[in-house]
């Protein structure tokens, strides 16, 4: 689900470490340096960056600011060719077969049949489509919360990964608890503190 869709799943992120004064200066180079390069005319299997909440396509964000007042809002886009177990199963088991029957082996070594695979399997990511995934999130500067509209753990890996990355910053996922700190004045701090676990029985 996108920030742009009617309703949401997100997991909330405390921001920790130290910003520079230049901030927007400092943002507009590091998104720049980490935004999404397309892979779609070579032969890489992987590639992941931003691009803008309002276009996947628009890496330069030039349809779509990532400055939205005192919010930074970005999408993170990662595509992969990806080749099924199945698919690769059979293929490989195909071209065993066709060398079995050319060389007239009854069998082939562990060590050929290897082989087999990686080079059957590196055909076929060549000839795969790159499939996207797109993930937004919301950076909120007055408090240094992030909201990232996934639950996915690994898309959350991918975010914490990516956003060290690009701003040398580090992701503090907020369970309840450390919400409930972030939140509570100093009354209700001091009350959770107190708190223990319960029985209900």
């Amino acid at each position: 689900m996108s920030l742009l869709s009617g309703s949401v799943s997100f997991t909330r992120f405390s921001v920790e470490g130290e910003t520079p004064d230049n901030f927007w200066d400092f943002v507009a180079e590091r998104v720049a340096a980490h935004s999404f390069k397309d892979i779609d005319d070579t032969m890489d299997e992987y590639s992941i960056g931003w691009v803008s909440v309002a276009n996947m396509f628009d890496s330069e964000f030039a349809y779509g600011s990532y400055a939205a007042g005192d919010y930074v809002v970005l999408s993170m886009r990662a595509d992969e060719r990806k080749v099924s177990p199945a698919v690769l199963k059979k293929y490989t088991m195909k071209e065993e077969e066709r060398i079995k029957r050319e060389k007239e082996l009854p069998k082939l070594s562990r060590n050929v049949r290897l082989e087999i695979k990686e080079r059957v399997r590196s055909e076929l990511v060549r000839k795969s489509a790159p499939v996207p995934v797109v993930y937004d999130l919301c950076w909120s500067l007055s408090d240094n919360t992030l909201y990232f509209f996934s639950t996915s753990r690994k898309a959350l890996t991918l975010l914490e990964d990516l956003f060290r990355d690009t701003f040398d910053l580090s992701l503090i996922m907020q369970i309840p608890w450390n919400a409930a700190l972030h939140l509570a004045n100093e009354d209700a701090v001091a009350a959770l503190d107190d708190l223990r676990p319960a029985i209900l029985i």
